[in-house]
C-alpha cells in the first residue's frame, strides 16, 4: 500500500493566512486571520507534512500577483510539493503557479465553467500537474451535488459523476471537499469520499471535517482516501504533523515518518 499524506491547507487572503467555517472563506468578512503564510509553511516543512495546498481566496488580479509572491517565497525555503488553488482561470495562470515554484495547480469552479481547462492543462503540464477541487454537499438521500464558486452556487452535477469525467478530462488528482462538515470538526463525510475513491482511478484527497485524530484514520480507512488535508487543527496547535502520523502508524496506516 502506498503511504497515506498528511496535507495542511492555508487559505490566503491579502497574504496573510485565513480561516472560516463551513465555507466562509467565500466571505472575506467572516475569515480569522491565522499568519503569515511563509512562517506557517515553514512549520509544516518542519513537522514533516507530505504536501501544502494554497487557496487564493482573493481571485483577482491583484491578488493572483500576491499569491505568485506568497508561493516563489515558500518554495525557496521549503521543499515539500506546493499545490496552489483560487482564481486560476486558464492555462497561463496555471503557468504562473508552476513558475512561481508550484508542482500542482488546482481549479474548481473554471474546471465547471470550461471543462476543456482540464484537458489543456494536462496536455501541457502533465496530469499529475492537474488537480480538479470538488465541492459536495448532501442534498438529497444518497445524492451530493457539486456547487461552485465557494460553495455557493448550485451546479446539478452529481458528485461522483463530475470526478469521473474530470479525471476522464485529464486530472491527474481530486480533491473531495465536504460543504457540510468544512471547519466543523465533526469529522469527514466518509460516504461520498469512498465512492468516489472507489469511482476513479486516481488518488483523493479529503478534505473538510477533521476535528480529532480518529477522523483522519476514519477516512484513509473506511473512506479509501489517499490523503488527508486540513487546516484548522494545524493552524491552532491542536496537533501537529508529527502527531497525525504517529496515530496514524499506530492503527497500520502506511505513513512517511
Amino acid at each position: 500500500m502506498l503511504a497515506k499524506r498528511v496535507i495542511p491547507c492555508l487559505d490566503v487572503h491579502d497574504g496573510q493566512v485565513t480561516r472560516g467555517v463551513q465555507f466562509g472563506r467565500a466571505e472575506v468578512g467572516e475569515l480569522r486571520n491565522v499568519g503569515d503564510p511563509v512562517e506557517l509553511a515553514l512549520r509544516y516543512n518542519e513537522q514533516g507534512a507530505d504536501e501544502m495546498v494554497f487557496f487564493d481566496i482573493t481571485a483577482s488580479a491583484h491578488g493572483r500577483r500576491t499569491m505568485v509572491d506568497v508561493i516563489e517565497r515558500v518554495a525557496e525555503k521549503c521543499f515539500m510539493p506546493l499545490t496552489v488553488g483560487g482564481g486560476i482561470r486558464a492555462v497561463d495562470d496555471m503557468q504562473a503557479m508552476l513558475r512561481a515554484g508550484a508542482d500542482k495547480v488546482s481549479i474548481n469552479s473554471a474546471a465547471l465553467a470550461t471543462p476543456d481547462l482540464i484537458r489543456a492543462g494536462a496536455e501541457k503540464f502533465g496530469s499529475q500537474c492537474i488537480v480538479v477541487s470538488i465541492d459536495a454537499k448532501r442534498v438529497a438521500p444518497g445524492r451530493w451535488e457539486v456547487f461552485s464558486h465557494g460553495g455557493r452556487k448550485p451546479t446539478g452535477l452529481e458528485a461522483a459523476g463530475w470526478a469521473q469525467r474530470a479525471v476522464g478530462l485529464g486530472a491527474g488528482e481530486i480533491v473531495l471537499n465536504s460543504i457540510d462538515a468544512d471547519g466543523t470538526k465533526a469529522g469527514f463525510d466518509l460516504v461520498i469520499t469512498r465512492r468516489i475513491s472507489e469511482s476513479v482511478g486516481v488518488p483523493v484527497v479529503a478534505s473538510g471535517g477533521a476535528g480529532k485524530l480518529e477522523h483522519m484514520a476514519e477516512v484513509l480507512l473506511e473512506g479509501k482516501a489517499d490523503a488527508v488535508l486540513a487546516a484548522s487543527i494545524f493552524h491552532f496547535g491542536e496537533y501537529t504533523v508529527q502527531e497525525v502520523k504517529q496515530f496514524l502508524a499506530g492503527k497500520g496506516i502506511p505513513v512517511r515518518i
